[in-house]
């Protein structure tokens, strides 16, 4: 029991926890936002995927700036160097996000037929968004936020 307690307070950091937060207010800006233009606005389901990924973007950024990782950027150059970092490694998950909910959707028609299209559509938007988080957090921990040393 013990070590169960040490893994878990090894784990369950500050950070973590806070990222864990932000992390569910981003998805679900993520997914509120595909789902309203998909649903109720007929937008085709890859770009209303892709705004949604945008938006929660935009939103993780300036939340895992300022409370998850706080960032000790302080110059504007030291600034945009880290924004690009964030930008690059969002765009990289936003590809895997935009592919994944591709071949889940309209390759593999993952839960179609068990559910309606707008159903299966969340479900499978969900299942990439929860690999695409726990990327999210490393690339932002040891590449966009990553504490600069004396040396940098």
């Amino acid at each position: 029991m013990n070590q169960i307690k040490k893994i878990a307070q090894k784990v369950f950091t500050k950070e973590v926890i806070s990222y864990i937060i932000f992390g569910v207010l981003t998805t679900l800006v993520n997914i509120i936002v595909s789902y309203i233009l998909k649903a109720f606005c007929n937008v085709e389901t890859n770009i209303a995927s892709t705004i949604g990924i945008i938006a929660s973007i935009l939103f993780a950024y300036f939340t895992n700036r300022k409370w998850v990782f706080t960032s000790n950027a302080h110059t504007i150059k030291e600034k945009w160097i880290e924004f690009g970092k964030f930008i690059l490694g969002r765009a990289f998950t936003m590809v895997i996000e935009i592919v994944g909910v591709f071949l889940l959707n309209d390759v593999f028609h993952t839960f179609y037929g068990a559910l309606s299209d707008n159903n299966a559509f969340l479900v499978n938007k969900c299942i990439i968004t929860v690999i695409v988080i726990i990327l999210n957090f490393f690339i932002s921990k040891f590449f966009a936020f990553k504490k600069l040393s004396k040396k940098d």
